[in-house]
């Protein structure tokens, strides 16, 4: 295990393949080794301190002092190095570095990326160690469920351990106090939603007297902003629709997905969904709901974020979280992203290159789930970053020390679902409930834990066609003729493969 990364080769597979999945200045200077190594060696003291370089995702601005990553070095026994890759930049710095280098330790590959071609060709080139064997070894480890592990394994092998999440932590986040100006309540079906929409934008929800708000905060991708969210309500599936005889079909090919299209095509048309959405980056998407632009943001986990950057801008802003938003049927649906899995904490072996010290570092990764652990890469320090109240309810004690200090660490935690936490702010709480609830209504995606060879090698440029025909006619650029062009563009570029493919993997598993 290297202290710090630099570039060099790795035969992988009989082929040269690249696995940097960081680039460059994100890093930290290096620290004195407190444990030699010699890397033909397979003797590793586990109870030694060991030097652990990670290569984590930084969810938020800037990247967290190391006040709260001492601790955690004590916590675990180790000397740390943090090459943090922005979340803004980790498609392009992944993809990019698909070429000759060594690794960290430990490189956090989020679920966006585990369907990515490059990456899942690096995954399943032996680049990476497949630790399934491994995880009933080590006490926090062994209780990640088998669906979570089977979610995460590409052909039966499992290369690296599975960042654990909620199944479904969809919704829609509302200005309360916009609709209490209007005299309005908390919508609960797509009908309602269009109106609150409607009348955020064209009835002056803040009372300035200026037309200067609308109604959806939107950004450049469908998953993450307001289309996925919105195509779960109408009863789209979570990425293919699987029959009983075995027969898969793309979300893209149903009726609802269609319905979806259409509904949010007259929320741009009218001005209640962000005109500039197609070229707004997730942070400016948050920057227009903090700053009163915008009144309905999709996704319910932001609600901390987006109250905390309204400080000093827009301090009265009140928001309501909502996760039932009945479709046509009247039933609740949400998707659920991974199927309780947000990718992988995975280890190369070209920086892990022992089995001893593949041992050593997922011991590290067992200790981040130990609860003193967890509770320093959510809150923090106790009574320094949070404490816990005379009701067992947990409360930042000072928000922008938090932010600084510790908020860039809770992206990075290996499991969100092991604690639960009774949060003292009750908008933060109200989110926790509707999350648990979200359970009972979330959508799986059939293909997360089947193989697909077309996926593999042209999922990217295949999933690019539908985005951009999506987004095209959401935007009045193409007709439903031009759409369906894209999605017989779609079928003959290696959709009508993939599908074949995911059916035959699907007969396979089911045997």
């Amino acid at each position: 295990m290297a202290n710090y990364k630099k570039y060099g080769k790795m035969l992988a597979a009989g082929t040269l393949l690249a696995s940097s999945l960081v680039l460059g200045a994100c890093g930290k200077e290096d620290k004195t080794a407190t444990t030699s190594k010699k890397e033909s060696s397979e003797k590793v003291d586990l109870h030694a301190k060991a030097d652990i370089s990670w290569s984590p995702i930084l969810y938020v601005a800037t990247a967290p002092t190391d006040v709260v990553e001492k601790k955690i070095e004590e916590a675990t026994n180790t000397n740390l190095t943090f090459n943090w890759i922005p979340d803004a930049t980790k498609d392009e710095r992944m993809i990019a570095s698909i070429a000759s280098g060594e690794l960290d330790d430990i490189i956090s590959i989020p679920q966006t990326l585990m369907t990515n071609s490059s990456i899942r060709q690096a995954l399943k080139s032996g680049v990476f160690w497949d630790v399934g064997k491994y995880l009933d070894d080590y006490p926090n480890l062994k209780k990640i469920s088998q669906d979570r592990r089977e979610a995460s394994s590409i052909e039966g092998k499992l290369y690296g351990v599975p960042f654990q999440k909620d199944f479904a932590r969809g919704g829609v986040l509302i200005r309360k106090d916009w609709l209490d100006n209007l005299g309005m309540k908390v919508p609960t079906n797509l009908d309602e939603l269009y109106e609150v929409a409607k009348a955020f934008t064209e009835k002056d929800p803040d009372g300035n007297g200026k037309n200067d708000t609308f109604g959806w905060s939107d950004r450049n991708e469908l998953r993450y902003g307001s289309f996925k969210t919105l195509a779960s309500y109408f009863g789209v599936p979570n990425g293919w629709a699987v029959d009983k005889n075995g027969k898969f079909t793309p979300e893209f090919e149903t009726k609802a997905y269609k319905e979806t299209m259409e509904y949010s095509k007259k929320l741009y048309k009218n001005g209640y969904l962000d005109k500039d959405f197609a070229v707004t980056s997730k942070d400016d998407q948050l920057q227009k709901f903090a700053q009163g632009k915008a009144g309905i943001y999709a996704g319910l986990i932001s609600i901390t974020q987006l109250k905390n950057m309204a400080q000093g801008i827009n301090n009265k802003i009140e928001i309501v979280p909502q996760n039932k938003i009945a479709g046509p049927d009247g039933e609740y649906r949400i998707w659920s992203e991974g199927n309780g899995v947000n990718g992988l904490l995975a280890f190369p072996k070209s920086a892990v290159k022992t089995e001893a010290e593949l041992k050593r570092v997922l011991q590290f990764v067992n200790d981040l789930i130990n609860e003193d652990v967890f509770m320093l890469m959510t809150g923090g320090i106790k009574e320094t970053h949070y404490t816990i109240d005379e009701n067992g309810a947990y409360k930042i004690l000072d928000n922008p020390l938090w932010q600084k200090e510790v908020q860039g660490f809770s992206g990075s935690r290996p499991s969100e679902i092991t604690y639960k936490l009774k949060d003292a702010d009750p908008d933060k709480q109200l989110v926790n409930d509707m999350i648990s609830e979200n359970d009972k209504f979330s959508q799986m995606d059939p293909t997360v834990p089947l193989e697909s060879q077309t996926r593999t090698e042209r999922g990217t440029e295949l999933d690019k066609i539908i985005i951009d025909a999506t987004i095209k006619y959401i935007m009045g650029e193409t007709d439903e003729k031009g759409f369906d062009a894209a999605v017989k563009t779609w079928k003959d570029s290696g959709g009508d493969q993939m599908k074949k493919e995911y059916e035959e993997a699907y007969k396979k598993a089911n045997k």
